[in-house]
């Protein structure tokens, strides 16, 4: 099979199979260079993962997971018809026309707001093809392929994946985060609606400076930081 080819700084590893999230993380763990990018591509899902080696404290770097979002929605914006709308949840899926088409989810080798994590790993996983041919089983999950994007090649899409969050990544380092905030809110999915994340139901009424959700409730505003979004790989 064709190896992807990546932007300078970034050099892969196919997971043949495995769990490229969980091999992301232990290869982190392990101590291996940022810009890993750890990848499976079979007949039905993309999955990959990126690893990198923060020099802001996790509460900072955890916006890696809604920035590698905006440069997903970049890149497959610049592959599909133009018909096709991205839309990105805070808490990581990726919607197609309205339909959940994947997720990405965030590790860090830290747990604390206030520590500069040694590594944080993003992943993203992408159906390409429905579950079930009969799509009326599922009607709020869709796949790539049933929304007109049958020409999308999974693996420029993982390497422009890779380049679109790169350009991000850059932007973020060079001018702060009122871009990527910027972005991000115009592609958000569910804004101003109802949501439950972390245990709390409330209206999603934007993002703070640092990307935490701001959750409207009975009792007021409350914010929902990133760092909620931390998980285990399997």
């Amino acid at each position: 099979m064709k190896q992807p080819a990546f932007s300078p700084l970034f050099f892969g590893l196919d997971a043949d199979g495995a769990d490229p999230f969980a091999l992301a993380c232990a290869k982190a763990t392990q101590v291996c260079d940022a810009g890993l990018v750890t990848y499976d591509l079979s007949a039905d899902r993309l999955r990959a993962a990126m690893v990198f080696a923060p020099d802001v404290p996790l509460r900072d770097a955890a916006c890696m997971l809604p920035l590698c979002g905006v440069g997903f929605q970049n890149a497959l914006g610049a592959l599909a018809p133009p018909e096709v709308a991205v839309h990105l949840g805070w808490s990581g899926e990726i919607h197609l026309n309205g339909g959940r088409c994947g997720a990405m989810q965030l590790a860090a080798a830290a747990t604390d707001a206030d520590t500069i994590p040694d590594w944080l790993v993003v992943g993203l996983s992408l159906d390409l093809w429905p579950s079930s041919q009969d799509t009326g089983l599922t009607p709020y999950d869709t796949a790539l392929y049933a929304e007109g994007c049958g020409e999308v090649e999974p693996i420029k899409l993982l390497e422009a994946w890779v380049r679109h969050t790169l350009v991000e990544i850059n932007a973020w380092a060079d001018d702060g985060p009122a871009r990527l905030h910027r972005n991000w809110l115009a592609v958000a999915q569910g804004l101003n609606s109802d949501v439950t994340i972390g245990g709390y139901n409330g209206t999603f009424i934007g993002i703070d400076e640092t990307l935490g959700l701001l959750m409207k409730t009975q009792d007021g505003v409350r914010l929902i930081p990133l760092t909620t979004l931390l998980t285990e790989p399997a």
